[in-house]
């Protein structure tokens, strides 16, 4: 085996042995800029610690190619210090860039959600003319969509000269997986597809990756007859779809979401490979539609398949049994995931469990095991039993739940002073169920004593 090619295959345990293979290189003169790059990409991969100041020392005792290590550097570094790294070198102008420095830098941006700097990035790159580019255009479109503004990242998209398969699932996905205004970019990701589908100007074909994402858009706007359309292409375009682990899932959840669950099941079924986010999309559906005693029979199932539940399978499936009142089964579940399966309940079980036995009327069990939790309940757990207290009417509870919450926000009063003020009425919202109305008074004197301020509501309408 020649050193280059084992050079490529080595996976250096420890620094000394980076610094080793660094000295054979140049010994032996095999000092070139792919080797120093693979050093630097060793430097990273160290674990558990990763070594980024030898990757420097690397970088900077290497005289040819500096752009190359320099990209490689920027690939690999943590996103701040990438940015860092750019910053640097932009205002050094020894190194001229290339289009890969704008990948890896406007991708740090996009994972560290750096806006302002990302966009100085793009302007640069504007500047130098690297926009051009396919993919330091769909970098800096995924780098918009992450930040959540995709009136940005659909201004870049519409001015690139060339787009291909990457670049309509960078704007896809980014409008699918909006947290804001949800409906309305499920929509538009599901336009974007239609032009995608009829875009004679560019040879594209939708892959896996965009179909998952418009199965996504579809199963969030609960629309049956949207994903069933994607099914059929799916079912046209593929020898068999149910080969694809990632659209089988995505088929799942949607049926699942739009009230076929029998459907959802009979792709579940038909699937040849399946993996821990298909059964969550299975057992989540079933809890989801009131099934809770079939999704805990399918959950043992999985763990006779060798494939183990996760955090987020939990989550999802407390957050079901939420939505369907299975409260034995929600309990069932949160106790079954400690004792059965070994994982730690985080602030987000405890808020469904919580909610669980809240919306279902037992107030004192859901103020009993907030209490009980290892860690301060936070302030939208006592918010959502607030909610509960005032739906049920149990005037008392929510006195003291909404006096935690007051006592668990003093920050907030400088901070974001919605927050505070949306607790106060929730507690005066509780007072007035009773008819309390000098406890009402007394509240809205608090607010005032405070400096804070109730926001009149206001209409647009004529």
């Amino acid at each position: 085996m020649s050193l280059i090619s084992w050079l490529n295959n080595c996976k250096p345990k420890s620094l000394n042995q980076i610094k080793q293979i660094h000295a054979l290189i140049y010994t032996t003169g095999f000092k070139t800029p792919t080797n120093s790059a693979k050093l630097i990409e060793h430097c990273f991969a160290l674990k558990p610690y990763k070594n980024p100041n030898y990757a420097q020392n690397i970088f900077h005792h290497e005289i040819n190619n500096k752009v190359f290590l320099l990209n490689t550097l920027i690939k690999c570094s943590k996103p701040n210090d990438s940015i860092l790294l750019f910053a640097y070198w932009v205002s050094n102008s020894s190194i001229v860039f290339d289009d890969h420095t704008f990948v890896f830098a406007l991708g740090a941006c996009a994972r560290s959600s750096a806006f302002f700097e990302g966009m100085q990035i793009h302007c640069r790159g504007l500047k130098l003319g690297f926009m051009l580019d396919v993919m330091v255009s769909t970098t800096a479109v995924h780098f918009y969509a992450n930040n959540e503004c995709m009136c940005y990242a659909q201004k870049v998209f519409d001015e690139m000269p060339v787009r291909n398969t990457v670049t309509w699932n960078a704007l896809i996905t980014g409008y699918s997986s909006q947290e804001r205004n949800c409906g309305e970019n499920c929509v538009e990701a599901l336009i974007c597809f239609k032009k995608m589908l009829n875009d004679d100007g560019f040879d594209v074909e939708p892959s896996g990756t965009t179909l998952v994402c418009v199965l996504s858009a579809a199963s969030q706007l609960g629309s049956l007859e949207i994903g069933t359309c994607i099914h059929g292409y799916v079912v046209k375009t593929a020898d068999d779809p149910e080969n694809d682990v990632y659209i089988g899932t995505g088929l799942v959840d949607m049926y699942s979401k739009c009230g076929c669950i029998n459907i959802a099941l009979d792709v579940f079924a038909k699937m040849k490979d399946r993996n821990v986010l298909t059964w969550t999309a299975m057992t989540t559906g079933l809890a989801f539609h009131g099934m809770g005693k079939d999704a805990i029979e399918l959950l043992d199932e999985m763990k006779r398949c060798n494939i183990m539940p996760n955090v987020v399978t939990f989550t999802s499936m407390l957050s079901a049994c939420c939505h369907s009142g299975l409260v034995e089964e929600g309990l069932h579940l949160f106790h079954k995931m400690k004792s059965e399966f070994g994982i730690k309940p985080n602030i987000k079980h405890y808020g469904c469990v919580a909610d669980l036995l809240g919306k279902a009327g037992h107030l004192r069990d859901a103020y009993d095991f907030i209490v009980g939790m290892p860690t301060k309940p936070d302030s939208v757990l006592l918010r959502s039993l607030l909610g509960s207290c005032r739906l049920h009417g149990d005037v008392e509870m929510g006195e003291k739940v909404g006096r935690m919450l007051l006592q668990i926000e003093p920050d907030k009063h400088h901070r974001n002073l919605s927050a505070p003020v949306e607790d106060y009425i929730g507690l005066a919202n509780v007072y007035a169920l009773a008819n309390r109305w000098d406890d009402v008074g007394m509240i809205r004197r608090e607010l005032k004593n405070k400096g804070l301020e109730i926001k009149a509501a206001r209409s647009s309408a004529h």
